[in-house]
């Protein structure tokens, strides 16, 4: 199987990233593995994709940190591949990432991914979902039973009333953005600096103000979903908990929170299987739950992370489960000769 990885930027990966580790399951799999930065690809005039990409030998890695010391090492071989000839193209950046520095860089992946498709390139997450799930206004279209009441406005006004509603608990977010970013607990203490937090969070577009989870002092989990269904292997379930460090109320691990083990329980399962359908429909092979209670917080579809701290609390190399059922996903291509669409042969 060849398969190529979009990122960012090649030189920004690091050797605990899920695509790092992703990769090497690739390779000790046997595969070919390139990678590539969303300003790397190129449309020719032939219609086909192209990208300037990194590879290299294709061996049994010991750890995804040594695969990773090729990649950026002398090892490494960048050579200009023909897109068109992967099996599968796993689109692997984060948009929100370059929303700033590089807003021409938001969504090229999806784009040239989508002509990819065309040419019998196996594309996950599928382009087409991914282009409506650009900002976190794609959270508002799953069912309300699974999510905080949200308002979504740049009006101090409309957040003032919701505040009010809410008996002043509440959060504030960018509606674009990752990483926890710009995001504030509003307590009712706090409403009188409300002015000033408002200002912080729309400076750069939109501002979701979410109904405040008690639950969210505990920290979240984050929960592997594969398939439309909870990754699972060897009765584990690909997921951890992210628990907050001391009065920060993220718990984003960048953001200073802790890892701990999850136990997943029917909550966090009724709410897998409640989204399942909308992500089955939009083609979403592999995405991240971030659950607190029995809601979700985020609904992570592009470049989920974690896979390594699922596999340090179980045991379980999911990263290589992963590609296995990219490894069934371009048999069924073989067997059927094409005959599926793409955004079902990523759910299949």
């Amino acid at each position: 199987m060849k398969i190529g990885f979009v990122v960012n930027d090649v030189k920004t990966e690091e050797a605990g990233f899920t695509t790092t580790r992703l990769a090497t399951a690739a390779l000790n799999l046997g595969h070919s593995v390139w990678l590539m930065g969303v300003g790397d690809l190129t449309y020719d005039p032939n219609e086909r994709i192209h990208a300037h990409a990194t590879t290299v030998p294709t061996q049994k890695y010991k750890d995804n940190a040594t695969f990773f010391a090729a990649l950026t090492g002398k090892k490494a071989v960048r050579e200009r591949i023909a897109v068109d000839d992967l099996d599968v193209l796993m689109l692997r950046n984060v948009p929100s990432d370059d929303v700033i520095s590089r807003p021409w860089a938001t969504t090229v992946a999806a784009e040239f991914g989508r002509v990819a498709m065309r040419h019998g390139v196996i594309v996950i997450n599928d382009p087409n979902g991914l282009a409506k799930a650009v900002s976190k206004m794609y959270f508002q279209l799953f069912p309300e039973e699974v999510r905080p009441r949200a308002l979504i406005t740049r009006n101090p006004s409309d957040i003032k009333a919701f505040a009010k509603e809410l008996g002043g608990n509440l959060v504030l977010k960018p509606l674009q953005g990752s990483g926890g970013a710009s995001v504030f607990l509003v307590r009712p203490e706090d409403v009188p600096n409300l002015n000033q937090m408002i200002e912080a969070v729309s400076r750069d577009g939109f501002v979701i103000a979410q109904e405040y989870l008690p639950a969210a002092a505990g920290g979240d989990t984050r929960l592997f979903v594969m398939n439309g269904i909870p990754l699972r292997s060897k009765s584990k379930y690909a997921a951890f908990r992210r628990l907050r460090s001391g009065g920060d109320m993220r718990s984003n691990i960048h953001a200073g929170g802790k890892l701990a083990e999850a136990n997943i329980d029917d909550a966090a399962l009724r709410i897998a299987e409640i989204v399942r359908p909308k992500l089955v429909q939009d083609g979403m092979f592999l995405v991240g739950l971030d659950i607190v209670g029995d809601k979700l917080m985020e609904i992570n579809v592009f470049s989920p992370g974690g896979l390594g701290s699922a596999q340090r609390f179980t045991g379980v190399n999911f990263s290589r489960v992963v590609i296995e059922a990219l490894e069934r996903k371009v048999s069924y291509t073989n067997y059927y000769r094409r005959s599926f669409d793409n955004v079902d042969l990523c759910t299949l």
